[in-house]
């Protein structure tokens, strides 16, 4: 813990801090990055390759982007997010990636330390969050995916080495450091233009100290509340429309005691991520022992030999990228599958299809499997099964699972493990409701995909509580290379803010 932390961390502090950033991954690490003073100027020779972009970047020659109209300059973008910052960031970071170029970003960076904010980043493991954690991010959770090579020993809920991610090395870079660059400095090289999980850890950790953030991160930091009341008036007698936020919870230390702190900041910032508590099914007999909702345990049972060869088979349950490096890790091992899953193959939605099968070949063989191999046909694929569009109904004590199949009819299989792999949701049991109140619709479970947290799309900043923001997956931001947008957006509603506070 920095000094900083040891200083503030307390259970009394003087002044609030301007923002708490709840979360060390991707989001976090940006927003403490613009936050800390550096300024993206747009160089005065660039030329956006977006001709109304760069008609509307022309106009204000020297402004800051933080101080500019975001509403304004987002204006027509396109791409594959549907955040319009997050569009506009990515496009000035990354002008024509989406057109296989690239081009440098059209922006430089200024360290005006006279703008910093006073913050702290508070995170469970070191920065960068998840790629740390022993819950890996996933497509749905910002940024990353990884693959079991061929001649990787594992795949695990940890995130291996040298394992790929699914999101293009350039892409999972922070601004003003590409990872290509960093990369060539470690004599490190992308593969297939893809960076392996632990180069991306190894960045991240390494993007903190070279930027000198590390003053404001706080790891192994474990909050527990965060509460909020009634607007105090301010001196002058006027009400200030901005509550203090309370943050309490602990810090763990390499000895595994715990120390409580508590921290009043003015703004919070949820930047959590949503891969805390896997999804279930909610069916009879889903929490017998032999039932698992993390890939860990496939990985746990082949090593103690519980699942061989020779066993019943594992089932797989999802159509996602989770459920697909179970299929790869078990076919490594030659552990006999059954895929079950509720979409029909050749549905547009599965993830599959959104993935080039050039940079991507191991989902497109799983994908290809879930379509050639269903139960009713031949056997093209040895120890695998696919049971597309059926329907769990029930786990039994004598490890058989139930299912009805598209015709109405019910079968029964005997597996030796089960994997439930569904997608996940975050965990904001800190909050006042875990949160709940604070999404698009409040009578639904919070998911990045289909409920995030409502936010004002130019400020981040929730519609239902003044002074708290969500960025990254819980606003809906799903890969790295867009949380950055959410970061923009945060930061430059601090500093207007701020810019607005009576001397």
């Amino acid at each position: 813990m920095s000094n900083w932390g040891k200083d503030h961390l307390g259970t009394g502090s003087s002044e609030p801090l301007t923002a708490v950033i709840i979360g060390n991954g991707p989001s976090g690490i940006c927003l403490s990055y613009l936050l800390s003073g550096y300024t993206p100027y747009v160089k005065p020779d660039a030329v956006h390759p977006h001709p109304l972009l760069q008609r509307k970047l022309a106009e204000a020659p020297g402004v800051s982007i933080l101080d500019q109209d975001l509403n304004y300059l987002s204006e027509g973008l396109e791409g594959r997010c549907q955040s319009p910052v997050a569009l506009l960031f990515d496009a000035l970071l990354r002008p024509d990636t989406d057109f296989g170029g690239d081009m440098e970003s059209v922006l430089t960076w200024k360290h005006q330390k006279e703008r910093a904010i006073p913050h702290v980043v508070l995170g469970r493991n070191l920065p960068g969050g998840a790629w740390h954690a022993s819950t890996p991010p996933s497509l749905e959770s910002g940024g990353g995916r990884q693959r079991p090579g061929p001649k990787d020993s594992s795949r695990t809920q940890s995130i291996e080495g040298s394992m790929v991610t699914l999101s293009r090395g350039q892409w999972m870079g922070l601004p003003d450091l590409p990872v290509k660059d960093w990369m060539r400095r470690k004599r490190r090289g992308l593969r297939n233009s893809r960076a392996t999980a632990g180069d991306i850890a190894h960045y991240y950790r390494d993007y903190v100290i070279k930027k000198g953030l590390g003053p404001n991160f706080v790891s192994g930091a474990v909050v527990t509340a965060v509460e909020w009341g009634i607007p105090e008036p301010s001196g002058s007698g006027a009400q200030d429309p901005s509550p203090l936020f309370h943050v309490s919870g602990f810090l763990t230390a390499e000895d595994r005691s715990q120390q409580p702190f508590s921290l009043c900041a003015r703004n919070v910032v949820l930047a959590t991520g949503t891969s805390d508590s896997p999804a279930r099914l909610g069916l009879p007999g889903e929490a017998l022992p032999f039932v698992h909702h993390e890939l860990s345990a496939l990985e746990v049972a082949t090593r103690a030999g519980l699942v061989t060869p020779a066993s019943d088979p594992v089932l797989i349950v999802g159509a996602g990228l989770s459920a697909a490096d179970a299929v790869l890790y078990a076919r490594h091992y030659n552990i006999p599958v059954i895929h079950a899953f509720r979409r029909p193959v050749d549905d547009p939605g599965l993830v599959f299809n959104q993935l080039p099968k050039m940079l991507y070949p191991e989902y497109h063989k799983v994908h290809q499997m879930m379509r050639e191999q269903s139960i009713l046909s031949p056997s093209p694929y040895e120890g695998y099964r696919s049971l597309p569009e059926h329907q769990l109904l029930l786990f039994k004590e004598d490890r058989q699972a139930v299912f009805r199949d598209p015709k109405g009819l019910q079968k029964v299989f005997g597996v030796s493990l089960v994997l439930v792999l569904i997608g996940s949701h975050p965990n904001l049991s800190f909050l006042p409701g875990a949160g709940t109140d604070l999404a698009v619709d409040p009578d639904q479970p919070l998911s990045a995909k289909r409920n995030p947290i409502d936010v004002d799309p130019f400020t981040y900043q929730s519609t239902q509580q003044e002074g708290l923001y969500a960025m990254g997956p819980l606003a809906g931001d799903n890969f790295v290379r867009f949380v950055q947008g959410g970061a923009l957006a945060v930061a430059s509603s601090l500093m207007r803010k701020e810019a607005s506070k009576p001397p």
